[in-house]
């Protein structure tokens, strides 16, 4: 059987992956159907960069190296920020390494390809994965939204949010320090979970990302997909310098079982304090009583206070500490000094900004984020889980928050947008957006929900449950 686009659209990875055992189709049937589909919506999103198509194309023709992955054959694309695939280019979304091509795989790659992904090309990303909205220059034009070709698909994961809802791909990786899945998955109607800190292995290459901060996974239309991915890839590596609480189970074979009544916290006040998107405060409602309809029990609550204006000071210094590192990596590496030329105006003061602070202060930003955690801990105390908005408001059109300022002002305002996302990242706690809402001008509105460090297992039964109540998988962007 050849398999028909609108059959390859249809089906999540699992069932692309159960079409190849099943021999209804083969991986390069669906490599190309993969392949079709980016050449019939990139001009349009500008989703996918730096294609490997030559290397993806022989792997689909070899007998499958596991044929009993859970996704075997089903094509992939990986985030142009942080994971190592061998031989493939890895910009860091900068023209400062532009055409540097990495020596080895991450760890993370290589338990993606034993689940049986094929990597055919990487996604689009801010530079350095520093903004929440994915229109960096080494591109040439921005990722746009599939929904509303004048908006954002968000970032920094915005080429993977943006290939998963044309239909691309049913998955694709992605990575989030400060939002960076949930924002995407948000803007552009998907399903993202960010894992607890360290779930995910991030060697052997980086120790941990901004501090801690940094976490990796995929975002994807499916839950299944979510939960299936994290199965094959969960776990520390060798050497790692910390490890998430353990987990033995199958995150996958939970899924058919319901959570027993939750105690859900519902927060729809932004800790910065400024007013929330009427849209973004009408979706976690919506999202509040349907989980109420589920048995949930939902009590509205406010954050315990967080300091937003320390808060951010401390995340800017360290996300910069973290750009400046890898700045200095890729001048030694080409022979260059840092310059406009080479990075975007955000990038460059970035890189001023860490190096007029001292050990001291980037000690006293960790020592921030630590606290923030111990705060959060204690209040989740009183609840299995928190709702709120994802973002503060809806989709930010192309520009609004384009890298072209100095670093401190172009952060302080991105904080603004993102002010329920970051806070998890600094406690390690795990936290999803759900695509539940859509606005009337038809744009995606998601909601976020958390919950406390290692319980991934309860946010996925969590996000089953409301999957199975109102099912988003066949609402899809008029470009697929």
């Amino acid at each position: 059987m050849t398999i028909q686009q609108s059959d390859y659209l249809r089906h999540d990875g699992l069932a692309l992956a159960q079409l190849v055992r099943h021999r209804d189709a083969s991986p390069a049937e669906l490599l190309e159907a993969a392949i079709a589909q980016m050449e019939r919506v990139q001009p349009h999103i500008n989703a996918v960069c730096w294609p490997e198509l030559e290397s993806a194309r022989a792997t689909a023709a070899a007998p499958l190296a596991q044929p009993d992955g859970p996704f075997a054959g089903v094509p992939m694309l990986l985030k142009d920020v942080a994971l190592a695939v061998r031989g493939f280019q890895l910009t860091h979304g900068s023209r400062l390494f532009e055409g540097v091509r990495s020596e080895q795989d991450s760890e993370l790659a290589a338990r993606l390809r034993h689940a049986g992904f094929n990597f055919f090309g990487r996604t689009t990303t801010p530079e350095f994965g520093a903004n929440c909205t994915s229109e960096a220059l080494v591109y040439g034009k921005p990722t746009r939204n599939p929904w509303s070709l004048d908006h954002s698909a968000g970032g920094s994961s915005g080429g993977a949010a943006a290939a998963v809802a044309t239909g691309i791909v049913p998955v694709a990786h992605a990575s989030d320090g400060g939002g960076s899945i949930r924002i995407p998955a948000s803007c552009c109607g998907l399903f993202g979970l960010k894992p607890t800190r360290m779930r995910n292995p991030m060697g052997p290459v980086n120790g941990e990302g901004w501090g801690g901060l940094g976490v990796e996974h995929v975002i994807s239309r499916s839950v299944r997909d979510s939960a299936a991915v994290l199965d094959a890839t969960h776990g520390a590596d060798p050497g790692a310098p910390y490890a998430a609480p353990e987990f033995t189970g199958s995150y996958l074979e939970l899924l058919d079982r319901a959570p027993s009544a939750l105690r859900i916290g519902l927060i729809t006040v932004s800790p910065s304090g400024e007013p929330v998107h009427a849209d973004c405060i009408a979706a976690a409602n919506d999202a509040a009583a349907l989980c109420e309809q589920l048995g949930h029990h939902v009590e509205p609550t406010r954050l315990p206070d967080l300091d937003f204006e320390g808060f951010t000071r401390a995340m800017q210094l360290v996300v910069a500490a973290g750009t400046a590192q890898a700045v200095r990596a890729g001048c030694a590496l080409k022979g260059v000094r840092p310059s406009l030329d080479l990075l975007e105006a955000s990038i460059f003061t970035a890189v001023d900004f860490a190096h007029r602070h001292s050990a001291v202060d980037y000690a006293d930003a960790i020592a921030r984020m630590h606290g923030i955690g111990r705060r959060l801990g204690a209040f989740m105390a009183g609840y299995d889980v928190l709702l709120t908005p994802t973002l503060t408001t809806p989709p930010a059109r192309i520009g609004r928050y384009a890298a072209n300022r100095d670093y401190v002002t172009h952060r302080t305002d991105t904080l603004r947008y993102t002010a329920f996302l970051p806070y998890f990242n600094a406690s390690g706690q795990p936290a999803m957006s759900v695509p539940l809402h859509w606005n009337a001008a038809g744009l995606p509105i998601g909601v976020q929900f958390a919950a406390a460090v290692g319980r991934e297992d309860l946010l996925l039964q969590l996000a089953a449950q409301l999957e199975r109540a109102r099912p988003w998988f066949d609402r899809v962007s008029p470009l697929a």
